[in-house]
């Protein structure tokens, strides 16, 4: 058994066909010498016996991993994701619960999997929520034909997967659309690509960049000509001035600054009011 863990180690994923043929000469545990290995995993933490336990089971994750070779991923990749479900299931698994290793891990393996393949079937996320993930995978085992379903055939997948009509008709929708560039293909080597220029048609109409742009330009330049402004100011017409209109919040009174000062408020008042003639001097000029 070390021997064949030793060559596991030496062969890469990436040679897809070397590794099926490496895992699948891998010794499988009986049941007897499998509850052993979980035990000392389990109460004593036994890595080399999770390890042993993983190894015998990887070709459980690649038979499974062939059963999504239909949507057009790496079979190498998904093998790998199996791979940490494995890994997640041996952690958690109990030996009490009385059970094989292979039936606890296969939710694990698939779980993984099936994330995966919904993060990168489609540029988009096609599916979030639980009915539209159950329906993702159960779909297309329920089309009795290359079509469109009937309403009777929409009825009978809603009841077997026990979801809502409607949810069978968006996924639907979604499965039979694919990925488009907005952009049109450029270049000699796309020339045989025929797209449409769809990015001329996502134009919005309640967008104007140049609004935006000299909105934000003349926003910078009042706030620069106001902070020149107040420089000008003696600090005591500063503090009222901020203290009176510049704050976001806790804006004071013309009393609590009179207090502040032991001046009366219309003195401040008269203070407020010719630094604000200042201000309007400065920044009209």
């Amino acid at each position: 058994m070390l021997n064949k863990i030793q060559t596991l180690h030496a062969i890469p994923l990436r040679d897809l066909n070397s590794y099926i043929r490496t895992v699948n000469k891998l010794d499988m545990l009986s049941a007897d010498q499998e509850r052993i290995l979980t035990e000392k995993l389990y109460y004593n933490g036994d890595l080399k016996a999770a390890q042993t336990i993983i190894l015998s089971h990887l070709r459980f994750v690649v038979y499974i991993a062939k059963k999504y070779s239909g949507y057009g991923l790496s079979q190498a990749d998904l093998i790998q994701e199996g791979n940490i479900g494995l890994m997640k299931a041996v952690r958690r698994f109990n030996p009490n619960v009385n059970v094989r290793v292979v039936s606890f891990a296969v939710h694990w393996i698939k779980s993984e999997i099936h994330e995966y393949v919904l993060k990168n079937w489609r540029i988009v996320k096609i599916a979030t929520t639980k009915s539209q993930r159950k329906l993702f995978f159960n779909l297309r085992k329920n089309k009795k034909r290359l079509g469109w379903f009937s309403s009777n055939e929409v009825k009978l997948v809603a009841n077997q997967l026990g979801v809502s009509i409607q949810d069978v008709q968006d996924m639907e929708k979604r499965l039979s659309v694919q990925d488009v560039t907005i952009y049109p293909a450029t270049g000699i080597h796309n020339q045989s690509f025929n797209t449409n220029n769809i990015i001329s048609y996502l134009n919005d109409s309640k967008s104007d960049f140049s609004y935006t742009i000299e909105k934000e330009n003349w926003q910078k330049y009042s706030n620069s000509k106001l902070n020149n402004a107040m420089l000008e100011l003696d600090s005591r017409s500063r503090y009222i001035i901020h203290a009176r209109w510049l704050r976001y919040r806790n804006k004071i009174t013309l009393q609590e600054i009179a207090n502040n000062y032991g001046i009366s408020a219309e003195r401040v008042r008269q203070l407020e009011k010719n630094a604000m003639k200042k201000l309007k001097c400065a920044i009209e000029n």
